[in-house]
């Protein structure tokens, strides 16, 4: 972002209640230009409702958001051309051709017609629509329906895209192409994607935001969160030697290792073992030293990554057991 210029978003104690039901509750956050968001939460934690907000579907109960220095309240209409929105089971006309549609929401989004036609070759070319741009939607494969919805939200070309869901019911195939087209529109637009699918958000985002029961829980790049959320590694070793001494033989490379042994021994005599520790710097070289000196046969060394999976499942459960407390007293 450079100097002076507004973020993309700025959300700013963001609340939406339904009937006395708090679905968002009092959230902020700031979206550089430019990032890639993932945004994540279990059913119901309050995801979707934060983007059609954010689109100026859904109006708040209070707080404030803007978007590129615009305030979505007082200039909701500005707000809504700098924004390009992708719905959960995005719904579209069963009944036009693929070129006819873009063309109709193009002119919809006062694309000027000398430069529609060029940029809907454009957004079918980078959406691998080209070969089916004059099929009907209604006979298209849910991978194909999945990649108008993107060629339609970028078409105008906003500065911010924001997806719900964008590679829900896609086979492994279809995932790999959608990944790859909007890691390409990094740098480019701003992106928020919700998924479920965490290895996706893992490998395209730049930063996470986890929200659970309306309220943030987490947030930051992947490995920021491994150490706030996860706070230590792992190191699974597979050897051979006295049990008896192991724990001494660690002890020697970093005091704080935890260890836990992970079934019985081999035929061999070669036995698994998880080591805990809560330090950051790599600690293989140093283990594989004081263990050989102590007289232990190394198989295998390994230090298992907590994955997103992981620190999301710890983020929400921690959030769980708040309220939990909090009810209680």
């Amino acid at each position: 972002m450079e100097r002076g210029e507004a973020p993309a978003i700025e959300v700013h104690d963001l609340v939406k209640t339904y009937a006395g039901t708090t679905a968002v509750d009092h959230i902020s956050f700031s979206l550089p230009r430019g990032e890639i968001l993932g945004f994540l939460g279990p059913n119901g934690a309050g995801k979707s409702t934060t983007m059609r907000i954010l689109t100026g579907y859904l109006p708040a109960s209070s707080g404030r958001v803007s978007v590129c220095g615009h305030s979505l309240t007082s200039q909701l209409a500005e707000v809504k051309k700098l924004i390009g929105y992708m719905p959960e089971n995005n719904p579209l006309p069963e009944d036009m051709r693929v070129h006819e549609y873009l063309y109709f929401r193009g002119r919809l989004k006062e694309v000027p017609r000398r430069t529609l036609g060029p940029r809907i070759d454009e957004v079918l070319e980078l959406c691998d629509l080209k070969r089916v741009r004059h099929k009907i939607i209604g006979k298209l494969s849910k991978g194909f329906r999945q990649r108008v919805g993107i060629a339609e939200a970028i078409l105008a070309e906003p500065p911010i895209i924001i997806m719900d869901e964008p590679t829900i019911g896609l086979d492994p195939h279809q995932i790999l192409i959608v990944r790859d087209l909007i890691a390409s529109l990094r740098g480019r637009m701003t992106v928020i994607i919700s998924s479920h699918i965490l290895p996706e958000i893992e490998m395209t985002c730049d930063r996470v935001l986890i929200i659970n029961q309306g309220r943030i829980v987490a947030q930051g790049t992947p490995e920021e969160l491994r150490r706030s959320v996860i706070g230590h590694s792992h190191y699974e070793l597979e050897a051979a030697g006295d049990p008896s001494r192991l724990s001494e033989a660690c002890g020697a490379c970093d005091e704080s290792l935890q260890i836990e042994a992970r079934g019985e021994p081999d035929a061999t005599g070669f036995r698994r073992w998880l080591l805990t520790t809560k330090r950051e710097d790599p600690l293989g070289e140093g283990l594989l030293k004081t263990l050989g000196e102590a007289g232990f046969r190394v198989r295998s060394l390994s230090r298992s990554q907590p994955t997103l999976e992981d620190v999301f499942l710890a983020a929400t459960r921690r959030s769980w057991d708040v309220t939990a407390e909090d009810l209680k007293r």
